[in-house]
């Protein structure tokens, strides 16, 4: 015998109310001239009958949903889950909420999870920006009937309003925080790059500013490894007994830096007298004790805020920006000699 109890309809409710259905439709959907004592008794007999409404049936047939799809990397990654708490932070009051899906930088899974999300007609869609996405994901894209946001990428702006940081931007302020310090042996540790294009970015514009400065970038990356702190660890111990002369690391994210860290302060490497060491995202900042990982910080909760604002904006039908570009900063740790 199955443990599922039976759908409780709207007319059940009608009944123990005392109303009429429509009355019961208007007072769930906050709609009508209705009383407050109406009002109250309505909700009180849903409550007791444990109704639940059928949103995606009433956001059909009025077109008014108030789902908003958001495909992410990953949710375990702290710098997509706080941009995620900054979309439902300002969604959520408005009555909006999210349901969520996880590419893993994946451009199959990616189409896949937006064919599945656009099917049921959300109030808007949002997507990270930093990945390849394949032909029919854009042709989907291109048939939609919703606005859709950008996330975490402003050096390509695309659809209809992009929030994130330039990546370029990081790469060069890197090469500038190493230059300053007289540092030339430099080496990039990082992984997935092929899949992670934001992250290609940095790597690309720091090898082109130091190679403009006569240095040549040592890189070092695994494809098949996590962007953890498993993966720098690894990767940081086969760069130093590679190039033991090695000055300065900078790490795709900060995870990997403290990887890299911990396997530095074994090997018997000073950080930063001999190895001085960068990060990026700045998820590290709010932990840190008596090791501060010198790394680009960016308002990632921040980055999301902005991108639900543009949605809202969008659903009222205001004119918004075609951007906004999140603001970096270098914060100098302990991890870098000072300038």
């Amino acid at each position: 015998m199955s443990s599922r109890g039976k759908v409780i309809t709207l007319q059940e409710v009608a009944v123990r109310a005392g109303v009429s259905r429509m009355t019961v439709s208007k007072v769930l959907r906050g709609a009508g001239n209705i009383s407050a004592e109406t009002r109250q008794r309505v909700k009180q007999a849903a409550d007791e009958l444990g109704y639940l409404p059928n949103n995606l049936a009433g956001s059909l047939s009025s077109r008014k949903s108030r789902m908003v799809a958001v495909i992410i990397p990953s949710i375990s990654d702290i710098v997509f889950s706080e941009v995620l708490s900054g979309i439902n932070a300002t969604l959520r009051p408005r009555g909006f909420q999210t349901f969520i899906g996880e590419s893993g930088f994946e451009p199959e899974t990616e189409t896949e999870l937006i064919r599945a999300m656009l099917s049921f007609r959300p109030a808007g869609i949002l997507l990270n920006g930093g990945m390849a996405r394949s032909a029919d994901a854009e042709s989907l894209l291109a048939r939609r009937t919703c606005p859709a946001i950008q996330l975490w990428d402003c050096d390509r702006r695309a659809l209809d309003f992009s929030a994130g940081p330039s990546h370029e931007e990081a790469g060069h302020l890197v090469s500038e925080h190493f230059l300053k310090r007289g540092l030339r042996r430099v080496a990039y540790v990082g992984a997935e790059l092929d899949k992670d294009l934001c992250a290609r970015r940095r790597h690309l514009a720091l090898k082109s500013s130091l190679a403009a400065a006569g240095i040549d970038l040592l890189s070092l990356t695994a494809e098949d490894r996590p962007r953890q702190a498993v993966t720098g660890r690894f990767l940081t111990e086969q760069l130093v007994r590679t190039h033991p002369g090695i000055e300065a690391i900078h790490f795709l994210n900060d995870a990997m830096a403290l990887g890299g860290l911990s396997y530095l302060h074994e090997a018997g490497r000073p950080v930063p007298e001999r190895v001085s060491v960068v990060g990026f995202n700045g998820t590290s900042l709010a932990n840190a004790v008596r090791t501060r990982l010198t790394t680009i910080d960016l308002p990632r909760t921040e980055i999301g805020e902005k991108a639900a604002q543009a949605l809202l904006q969008m659903i009222a039908e205001e004119t918004v920006p075609d951007f906004w570009q999140a603001p970096l900063a270098l914060v100098q740790g302990n991890t870098t000699v000072a300038g």
